[in-house]
């Protein structure tokens, strides 16, 4: 494994901060029993994740079609329905809160998932719509984002290149090949197609 330039993966990093973000709510919320529970915090990790989101999946889809112009939810669709078959089925697990979660499984042509609709509620009407920030809508826009990162990092996520663990998201059986420890720290090997 030769040495990665960390702005490289600002990205990967972007989504540790959230993460770790994430495990220090974990303190005051218990995951496995919470779902409708919203708060500011949790509001803010909800926009920012989903933000990141959309910024991850546009340079996704310029890397899987040199000559996209994709800058929306529904314009993502094609790109990554068509060039990555197992996305929208990608697993992650929250072992210590045992949950799984399928964030982008009920993405279709036009119909953007579930937490993305209720994201746009609470950015544009967050006074008529700020219970839609809640656990559930932030575990799983996090999770899309750990999953949109991975591709978008695919041959570092491959080769077990992207240094530091996550703190509390992992990846389902299918999409785990094995841990990686080398001289910079350890690291997940993923099989992402």
């Amino acid at each position: 494994m030769g040495i990665i330039r960390q702005e490289t993966l600002i990205h990967w990093n972007f989504f540790l901060s959230i993460e770790e973000d994430l495990d220090r709510l974990s303190r005051f919320v218990d995951f496995s029993a919470n779902d409708e529970v919203y708060s500011i915090e949790i509001a803010r990790l909800f926009l920012g994740a989903s933000a990141e989101v959309d910024v991850v999946l546009k340079q996704l889809c310029a890397a899987l079609n040199t000559g996209s112009d994709a800058s929306s939810i529904n314009s993502y669709y094609s790109h990554v329905a068509n060039n990555l078959p197992r996305f929208k089925e990608f697993e992650v697990i929250l072992p210590r809160h045992g949950l799984t979660l399928t964030p982008w499984i009920d993405w279709e042509e036009g119909e953007p998932p579930f937490w993305w609709r209720d994201h746009n509620k609470v950015k544009h009407h967050r006074h008529e719509h700020f219970q839609k920030a809640n656990l559930k809508n932030c575990l799983n826009s996090i999770a899309a984002l750990y999953a949109s990162v991975l591709y978008l990092y695919q041959p570092q996520a491959e080769n077990g290149e992207l240094l530091t663990l996550p703190r509390l998201l992992n990846v389902g059986d299918a999409y785990f090949k094995g841990t990686d420890m080398g001289r910079y720290g350890h690291s997940f090997v993923y099989n992402l197609l």
